[in-house]
């Protein structure tokens, strides 16, 4: 029975495995280092060392022994008790004690037991199929003795051609930062004519769409009675044959069909009016310059508002009722 192979495998699973009776093998991380004497680079690994105090049992290896070996508990337990003591015989008669994947056991001059782990297993799962490597030897000096005999060999010269090319350098990275800048500016300022004129074209049409439906448009109040008569200021020069003339101190209730910046327009409508069969009038030109049409004008208020309604649901909803 090698008592020392169940430790190696327990050693990979455990940091700490206890031989009842003789001591504990321990396992500690330790990270990759480099030895510079060798130039040799070490991967993770687990060391091992061995602590003489500790030696209660702890039923691990009693355990996985047991079971490996198809035996009980007990029966393991002696085996091993009688193995411990017999390893400890060994080293009191100054034998040592030598696990090939764990390490040597001996004892000291002071009668304690010394341990020298192993290097050639290592323990750490996740380092599994890593191993160390050596590195050839960076010989810095040699190389820059190379260099320098090199350079006295093949010298490099610069040339007064090259001597006069690179202090024009600056210069010429001043000059091309200078056009750029230049460049920028003008092509800047040149789309900003060009929208300038865009703008400005842009803005006429609109005017010009603006007056044209001014021109054409009919203005109307959907509110008639309940906003102040406008002060039409009506010439009596301009008014056609059909305006119905006003005597003193006589109402007159104007059914307003629209309002047009163009005498001709107004005409227009009074000819299509009429040619509907509407008694239609040229009232005047208002305060803002327009000149008024009705579909036709009254002396009655009760007559005029049921015409007004007539008209609202025939002809047009936007007609009112003007008050002169």
């Amino acid at each position: 029975m090698r008592l020392e192979h169940y430790v190696e495998e327990l050693l990979y699973r455990y940091n700490c495995v206890i031989v009842p009776e003789f001591g504990a093998f321990l396992t500690q991380t330790k990270s990759a280092f480099l030895k510079e004497e060798t130039h040799t680079f070490y991967p993770p690994t687990k060391e091992v060392s061995f602590n003489a105090q500790l030696v209660s049992n702890d039923g691990l290896l009693v355990s996985y022994m047991a079971e490996a070996e198809k035996t009980t508990y007990e029966e393991m337990l002696k085996r091993i008790s009688t193995l411990s003591k017999d390893w400890k015989n060994r080293l009191e008669r100054g034998e040592r004690l030598i696990f090939d994947n764990i390490g040597k056991l001996w004892l000291n001059k002071d009668g304690k037991i010394s341990f020298d782990p192993a290097v050639k297993v290592n323990y750490l799962t996740s380092s599994f199929g890593l191993s160390s490597c050596v590195s050839a030897k960076i010989t810095r000096e040699i190389l820059k003795e190379q260099v320098v005999a090199l350079e006295e060999e093949i010298p490099f010269m610069i040339t007064p051609e090259q001597r006069e090319t690179k202090q024009l350098r600056p210069y010429l990275k001043y000059a091309a930062v200078i056009f750029l800048g230049l460049a920028l500016g003008f092509t800047g300022f040149r789309f900003y004519n060009e929208n300038k004129a865009t703008d400005l074209v842009v803005q006429q049409e609109a005017q010009k769409q603006v007056a044209r439906q001014i021109e054409e448009a009919t203005f109307f109040d959907t509110s008639p009675l309940e906003l102040p008569a406008l002060n039409l200021n009506a010439s009596t020069s301009s008014a056609t044959p059909t305006v119905m003339a006003k005597e003193a101190n006589t109402v007159l209730y104007h059914i307003i069909a629209g309002a047009f910046k163009v005498k001709e327009n107004a005409d227009k409508k009074i000819k299509q009016l009429q040619d509907k069969g509407f008694n239609a009038n040229y009232v005047g030109v208002n305060k803002f310059g327009f000149h008024v049409v009705s579909f036709d004008t009254f002396t009655e208020v009760d007559k005029a508002l049921s015409y007004l309604r007539t008209v609202k649901s025939t002809e047009s909803a936007d007609a009112w009722l003007y008050q002169e």
